[in-house]
């Protein structure tokens, strides 16, 4: 993970979203991320929790149809998969997107 070209921001949040589009468990890609990013706390210097906000808004990208999240909010609001794929999933990628846009601003107003 040391050798990767990428900001350790962005490294967390990509590598929970992947995860997450992956398997669709926000609880496995948030777990998962973390423990492959944690090496890249050990001697940076960046604030590890920008790291773990950057890791959270990852794990909520993209709900899709093996969240389970999906299916209640399916059920509850008697959707069909297509309109919840618009409401649900679109609204979890803006949420995650948003959450990522945010820890950036925070990382670069608070840096020394």
């Amino acid at each position: 993970m040391k050798g990767l070209n990428l900001h350790p921001i962005l490294a967390a949040w990509f590598i929970a979203a992947f995860i997450r589009v992956c398997l669709g468990s926000a609880t496995v890609a948030g777990l998962t991320a973390a423990g492959m990013v944690a090496p890249l706390i050990v001697g940076s210097t960046i604030n590890p929790s920008l790291i773990v906000l950057a890791t959270g808004a990852g794990s909520l990208m993209f709900s899709h149809v093996n969240d389970s999240g999906f299916w209640l909010f399916k059920e509850y609001f008697n959707l069909t998969v297509k309109e919840t794929l618009k409401t649900w999933s679109v609204m979890e990628t803006i949420v995650s997107i948003v959450g990522l846009l945010m820890v950036g601003l925070i990382y670069l107003i608070t840096r020394h």
